[in-house]
């Protein structure tokens, strides 16, 4: 009885923990999202009641063209993934299977998206420039596929190294040739860490700042660029940012929501080590 009493209380106290911790986590949302529906943003110290108002969505998009960014980030964001993805798996199931270059090889993957954006964008926007690609969504597009393949690479050989090689084997036996035992064996069992691998390189590449500021012009720019410019010589239009902010957050938590299952599946399949 005694020992029963003692673990309700860790548990309560874990349930309490737990709930600070989550209202930590969603208090700044909660403010964003406050700032952006008040007409007291310009004041240093913002009451708590106020009235509530759409201004700030309104003139971020009738003054300031935040549709063409919000187009112009999930273009850019579905392509390179989409375009990344595939050519991340075959390069992961190739590296895990054969090993190619050994144990060089994989830690070459990563040490080459553990690099500093900053120190490949200028040589790209040297190159970008010479081929026309700058101030382009096909170049932006093309940025974000090598900047994040190695990510994905390294991110899927963790899926496939936690597929056994039996059942690729038996298949083979079966008469089946190595794509095919690829396509009808091994992608089925890893679709979830793929699945998983697509929903990070997308967020990924949908906050990704740097190479967008370079590579972009104002028609061009994503979203995270048209929040940065969202300053004027009176300051920054902190409730504009305040609602372009709660917009960029939106379609990460609606493809959160539908995809949950799959994303929490393979983010357990062995994929983040």
């Amino acid at each position: 009885m005694k020992l029963y009493k003692e673990q309700k209380r860790w548990n309560i106290f874990a349930h309490v923990v737990l709930i600070l911790f989550c209202i930590i986590i969603i208090f700044p949302l909660f403010w964003v999202f406050r700032t952006s529906i008040a007409s007291d943003v310009i004041a240093y110290q913002p009451t708590i009641i106020f009235t509530p108002t759409f201004e700030n969505y309104v003139n971020l998009f009738q003054q300031n063209g935040f549709g063409k960014h919000i187009l112009n980030s999930l273009i850019v964001a579905f392509s390179s993934t989409l375009l990344a993805i595939p050519i991340a798996a075959f390069g992961a199931y190739a590296l895990t299977r054969y090993k190619p270059g050994g144990t060089f090889m994989q830690l070459a993957v990563i040490g080459s998206d553990m690099m500093p954006p900053i120190i490949v964008v200028l040589p790209l926007f040297a190159i970008f420039m010479k081929f026309s690609l700058v101030n382009t969504l096909y170049g932006l597009t093309l940025s974000y596929f090598a900047f994040n393949l190695p990510f994905l690479l390294w991110l899927l050989m963790g899926f496939f190294e936690d597929i056994p090689k039996e059942l690729e084997e038996a298949a083979l036996i079966d008469g089946a040739n190595r794509f095919q035992a690829f396509i009808r064996v091994v992608f089925p069992l890893s679709a979830p860490g793929i699945m998983a691998a697509g929903v990070l390189g997308f967020i990924t590449c949908w906050n990704e700042f740097i190479f967008a500021l370079i590579l972009t012009g104002g028609k061009t720019s994503t979203i995270p660029v048209a929040l940065a410019a969202l300053q004027t010589s009176g300051g920054i239009l902190i409730g504009r940012v305040s609602a372009g902010v709660v917009i960029a957050t939106f379609p990460i938590i609606i493809i959160s929501i539908f995809i949950q299952k799959y994303l929490v599946r393979g983010l357990t399949f062995g994929a983040i080590k």
